[in-house]
């Protein structure tokens, strides 16, 4: 099938780019990293049971050298991806927005949406050595807010006929997952009680980016699989 929705490109090749991008740059900035972790300076390169990724992003590394490259490409990676989902979500309401209900939903969830990316744009530009408050504030509001874009796209898929109901299942898996991470950022142990509270957040952080990847590059398939797009171009001759 050939899609000539001009939007196409925006929905569907350039989130699977951007999602691929911020893999590259994340796992580059690992290979770079200089070293040490929270309970253990001496260590060598990232630790990535240790290591949060905002480490990459910070000024100096936790054994004190100094680690511009990794920071760069931290930054680049947050900045494409935070780019990118403000262009997706902004698409959305003219595909889902098929009835009253649906159409403020999209828009609820895209201004949400938006929020969460300056947030990853912020948490880039912001290293954690320097300025902990602000990083730490664009950090957690990344999940906040797409929490709520989670759970209101699970009720627009699953509302709308465009897309078939497991990409609305999809949705609500990502939307429980955010839910988990929080709980675990909100009442889970501190990472300066002890090692092991260290790499249970740690990992925890590792899981929900990987899935939220995960989930970007599966509501695209929806799109593709779902001929949507072409329906748009064939309404908009």
């Amino acid at each position: 099938m050939k899609y000539l929705y001009p939007n196409y490109a925006m929905l569907v090749t350039v989130p699977r780019i951007a999602a691929l991008f911020f893999i590259l740059l994340q796992l580059l900035g690992m290979k770079v990293y200089p070293g040490g972790t929270m309970y253990d300076a001496s260590t060598q390169g990232y630790s990535f049971s240790k290591n949060f990724f905002s480490d990459m992003g910070a000024y100096a590394a936790r054994n004190g050298d100094p680690n511009y490259f990794s920071m760069i490409l931290f930054a680049m990676s947050l900045t494409i991806v935070g780019i990118t989902f403000i262009s997706y979500y902004l698409l959305l309401p003219t595909l889902l927005g098929n009835d009253r209900i649906n159409y403020i939903l999209t828009w609820l969830g895209t201004l949400f949406a938006i929020g969460g990316s300056v947030c990853m744009i912020g948490t880039g530009f912001t290293p954690s050595d320097v300025v902990f408050g602000p990083h730490v504030f664009f950090a957690n509001n990344i999940f906040h807010c797409f929490l709520i874009t989670a759970f209101l796209y699970t009720i627009v898929i699953f509302r709308s006929d465009s897309l078939q109901k497991r990409y609305a299942i999809g949705y609500a898996m990502f939307f429980l997952s955010i839910l988990i991470y929080v709980m675990i950022l909100q009442y889970g142990p501190s990472v300066n009680s002890s090692e092991s509270a260290l790499i249970f957040q740690v990992l925890s952080q590792k899981v929900i980016v990987i899935v939220f990847c995960s989930s970007v590059i599966h509501q695209t398939f929806g799109f593709t699989k779902s001929g949507i797009l072409k329906q748009k171009h064939s309404l908009n001759s």
